[in-house]
């Protein structure tokens, strides 16, 4: 079995940002080049060891490459690919976005790269576990998550997805029940009603997402009882009225959204009557040069806003429907 090699010349700025937005588009084993020394602790968690002559000196640009399936229409998916780079272009240096392409043979490619993928503790009590590895060092209070990057969009590692737990852990009580729009994996959803949520209901855009979020919630024991997962474009006019006719008018004590601040400006406009009088909106996947609109947004929507946590380069904000 053959895969296509895309390869994109960008920029050091915008590699976290691309990468992140290759992920949710549904492709997997993203791959970065650059020349940003590591740090002591990035060293010592990846067990390498790097002479001076070996780093090449940061000149700002990188290369990232991911492989899509032979199968898969590889016009479509670069045309989808120089539509992000333009819609990234307007708020991040984005570099040449030259895109060249190769082909690879090796037909494990996909899982060679798991050996490097161990558990992660996304705080202190929350913990990534790749279906096929061991946790030696749980403890007693731990929620452990289990994922397969082969199917999901993402681990969960990203700073937006741990700002986005970080809200969860606070506004989540017995009986929420949780509207994740644009789930991606799932994991804000399972996250949410492993910490004592009643239900959840997943929404995204992408069929790829609604499948990946159906095998997440059947490898983490979560039932239809507990949650569903709906393809739905809700800033779509005709589809977010059959979504509220098909949701009986149902609102919600949390609304979380992980996406783009592109996405969260207009979301804000259509979201209260999702939410109850006193519900939560937590949002994320804000780049920090977009927080001022956002915020402009939610407050010119009626929102009251109750927090805004940065990590590195993204946002976080949290709000409630205004009085």
């Amino acid at each position: 079995m053959k895969w296509n090699k895309i390869t994109i010349e960008t920029t050091t700025e915008a590699e976290d940002m691309l990468s992140y937005e290759l992920q949710e588009m549904g492709i997997e084993g993203v791959e970065v080049e650059d020349h940003v020394p590591l740090t002591e602790e990035e060293r010592k968690i990846m067990y390498v060891d790097l002479l001076p002559d070996e780093i090449a000196p940061d000149d700002g640009t990188a290369k990232i490459s991911c492989y899509v399936d032979e199968a898969d229409d590889l016009q479509v998916v670069i045309s989808k690919i120089q539509a992000k780079i333009v819609e990234l272009s307007a708020f991040l240096p984005m570099g040449s976005g030259k895109i060249t392409l190769g082909e690879t043979e090796e037909e494990d490619w996909i899982n060679n790269w798991k050996v490097f993928f161990k558990p992660f503790r996304l705080d202190d009590n929350i913990v990534i576990k790749p279906t096929w590895e061991t946790l030696e060092d749980r403890k007693e209070d731990d929620i452990i998550i289990e994922i397969d990057p082969g199917t999901a969009f993402g681990s969960g590692s990203h700073e937006t997805t741990k700002l986005c737990i970080s809200g969860l852990k606070k506004y989540v009580k017995e009986d929420t029940e949780i509207l994740d729009v644009g789930t991606g994996s799932g994991i804000l959803s399972i996250i949410g009603l492993k910490l004592g949520a009643k239900k959840a209901l997943a929404t995204d855009i992408d069929p790829n997402a609604i499948r990946a979020t159906e095998e997440n919630f059947e490898i983490n024991g979560v039932t239809k009882e507990m949650a569903s997962v709906h393809q739905v474009n809700i800033l779509d006019e005709e589809e977010a009225k059959a979504f509220y006719e098909m949701n009986n008018g149902k609102r919600y004590e949390v609304v979380v959204a992980n996406i783009l601040a592109d996405v969260i400006i207009p979301l804000s406009g259509i979201v209260t009557p999702l939410l109850k009088e006193d519900g939560i909106f937590i949002t994320s996947g804000i780049i920090n040069t977009m927080e001022e609109p956002v915020k402009e947004a939610m407050l010119a929507n009626g929102f009251e806003i109750l927090e805004i946590n940065h990590m590195k380069d993204w946002v976080s904000i949290v709000a409630k429907p205004g009085k």
